[in-house]
Formats: structure tokens, sequence, C-alpha cells
């Protein structure tokens, strides 16, 4: 975490209503039959490459050889900004909002795979 004001740590999260968008946007492209890249398409839906074990979790920083997609811009511009030195990345079926320079992950939202149901 980063400190705010006097040192306080600033918490950094994903608003219900950006993950509700997020949910959305890809709840649309699956039923469209578009999988975003990175993802295989299968009889029951997008799933990651061979459903690896995930290495990243909040609080750690996403592994140097876990590889991340940027989101996509439609999905992008309806979403809030993230915070100065933060980006919103896609990790298999997940949407992780890490820290640029330290791969932090504050925030995931999880197994978007699972909107194909």
């Amino acid at each position: 975490m980063d400190s705010g004001p006097a040192g306080t740590p600033t918490r950094v999260v994903v608003t219900d209503r950006d993950r509700t968008t997020v949910y959305t946007y890809y709840r649309s492209e699956f039923t469209n039959g578009n999988c975003p890249p990175g993802l295989a398409k299968k009889n029951n839906g997008c799933l990651p490459p061979g459903q690896a074990k995930k290495l990243w979790s909040v609080g750690q920083p996403l592994p140097p050889t876990t590889v991340y997609h940027q989101l996509p811009q439609p999905l992008m511009m309806q979403l809030a900004p993230p915070p100065p030195g933060y980006d919103y990345v896609r990790v298999d079926d997940d949407i992780v909002l890490m820290n640029r320079d330290t791969r932090l992950v504050t925030e995931i939202i999880s197994n978007l795979g699972q909107l194909m149901n």
C-alpha cells in the first residue's frame, strides 16, 4: 500500500460500480462469442490455458513471469481512472488492479469465465 498524508496508508480499491461494469462488459463479449486474448474458446466458455493455479493474490506482487493484458479501450472508458501509478490489467480470467512499478496487487475482480454460466 502507498502512504497518504502524514504517512497514513492509502487503500486502493475497485468500486462496486466498476466491478459491475467489468462483469457487464465481459458478459456481453462472451454472449457474442468473443474471448479476450489469452483465453481459449471452449464448449463451456472462455477459459485460461490449462486452468493453471493462480499465482497472484491481493497484497502480493504479480510474479514477473505472469503474463497480463491491457483492458479493452471501450471498457477502460467506462471505468473510473485508476489511481496514479496503478493499472487495471487482465490476468487469465481475472481483472487485477496493480501498482505499475511494484506489480503489487491491490484488488482482484475474479473469475470472468463464470459469466458464461
